[in-house]
Parts: structure tokens; sequence; C-alpha cells
């Protein structure tokens, strides 16, 4: 389907003499240098490299979610066939956390909406220790439900807290290097996630919880999600302002 699709993208041919410059082995050589030149200028300017600072450090606490995937699979027995009902949730659920901020928060300054998204979703994370505890049933939810609307609201959450960072990143870029500086500010973000992860995996082998051990997993998860507030003393990092504001403190000439 995605093949079908690309054939229906309208491109316009370059000039068969542009294309004889643009597939010049020096030309593209003195390109390249010279982007990376540009993006290194970029990058090192404090309002460029103080956000990204900070969005790296916000991606890189630690998370519990593999730990989690194994409780759910292995001691509450949710089928691959629920499993992926709840990953259809979350993927409606993060379009709807688009369009929360894109009707209400698109005005709301970048620090406020990190603020209240952090703290927000850090107290909504504790509600996986109902389920680990099974407190849930006790008041009366079952196991499936609770999943579902807690994958649904933090998903919606933690989608409008990320916009944010996608415009902030878009209107840092400067003209002529915006896909390449955008696509690294992203990968300074995955690289954040990613150690996020493994910060998570050691947390999850010194506390003991295995595929088949969850006897601490409820402290895992209090960790986690307690973790997740230590980047907020660092929020004087971000811009003073909303990430959609089109003036110079989120801009590089």
């Amino acid at each position: 389907m995605t093949s079908a699709v690309a054939v229906l993208v309208n491109e316009k041919r370059l000039p068969t003499e542009e294309r004889s410059i643009s597939l010049s082995s020096s030309r593209l050589i003195e390109s390249s240098k010279q982007q990376i030149r540009q993006i290194w200028t970029a990058v090192k300017q404090p309002n460029i490299f103080l956000p990204t600072l900070f969005i790296f450090l916000w991606q890189a606490t630690p998370q519990s979610d593999s730990a989690m995937f194994y409780f759910v699979t292995n001691k509450i027995g949710f089928t691959p066939e629920f499993l992926g009902r709840v990953t259809l949730v979350t993927s409606v659920a993060s379009l709807l956390g688009v369009g929360i901020y894109n009707s209400f928060l698109k005005a709301v300054p970048l620090r406020k909406i990190f603020l209240v998204t952090t703290i927000l979703g850090s107290a909504l994370g504790m509600t996986q220790v109902l389920l680990v505890t099974g407190l849930n049933r006790k008041l009366g939810i079952s196991d499936e439900w609770f999943s579902i609307g807690d994958s649904l609201i933090l998903t919606v959450l933690g989608q409008a807290s990320f916009m944010p960072v996608l415009v902030l990143a878009a209107r840092l870029c400067p003209l002529g290097v915006e896909a390449t500086l955008f696509a690294t500010l992203m990968s300074i973000s995955n690289a954040g996630s990613v150690a996020g992860g493994l910060v998570g995996a050691g947390l999850t082998q010194f506390l003991g919880v295995t595929k088949d051990n969850f006897e601490n997993l409820a402290l895992l998860i209090v960790i986690c999600n307690l973790s997740s507030l230590l980047p907020l003393p660092l929020l004087g990092l971000l811009p003073d302002g909303s990430p959609d504001a089109d003036n110079g403190q989120t801009k590089v000439d």
C-alpha cells in the first residue's frame, strides 16, 4: 500500500544540466562539508544547544515499559489480540493528543506545558501500581478496562507534551539545513529515549524484576515515575514563550 501511494507523489524532474551538477562527486563533497559546518554553527548556539540538552535529559529518565509488558503477558495473561486493541487505542489517543495541543495548548508557554504535563504524567503513571497490586479489581475495574483507560490517558498526555518539542525543533532550524538539523535534533531526542530505556533496564535488574518475578515491580514503577520529575529544575534551558510563537527566541537567523 505504501509503495502504491508513493507513485502518486508529484515530483518535478530537474533539468539535465542541474542533474549533472548535483551528481558531481566534488560538488557533493563540498556541499556536505558546507552543511556540516552550518549544522555545527547552529547547534553550538545557546538558543539551540540548551533546549536540545533539556529534551535529551527529559527523554533519558528511566522507563518500566519492558517490565510492564512481561507483567501483563506472563502474570495477567493479556492475549496478543487484546494487546493489539490497546495499540489501536493508543494510536487513536495520539491523534487526540495532537488535536488537544492544536486546539488549546499551542499558545501556552513551553515551560508551563512541560511543567504541568510532566507532573500530571508522573502522578497518573503511578496508577500502574494499582494494576500491579490488583487494587483495580477491588475497585470493581477489570484489568482489561483499566489497562485501556490508563493507556488512553497517558498517551494523550504524552502526545500533548511531545508536540511542542516537534514545533520547537522545527522553528529552531535555520534556513538551508532545516531537514538535516531537524533530523539531528530528533535523533538526539531518540538517543535520550534509548538512554532512558537502558537506565530502566539497569533498575529492573537491580530490583530483581524478571519475566517471572514481579515482587518489586511496584517499586520500579514508583522510582521511574518520580525520576521523570528530575529534569524540571532545568526548565530554564527552554525558551520563555510558546513554541508556536514566531519570534526571535525560537528562531535562528
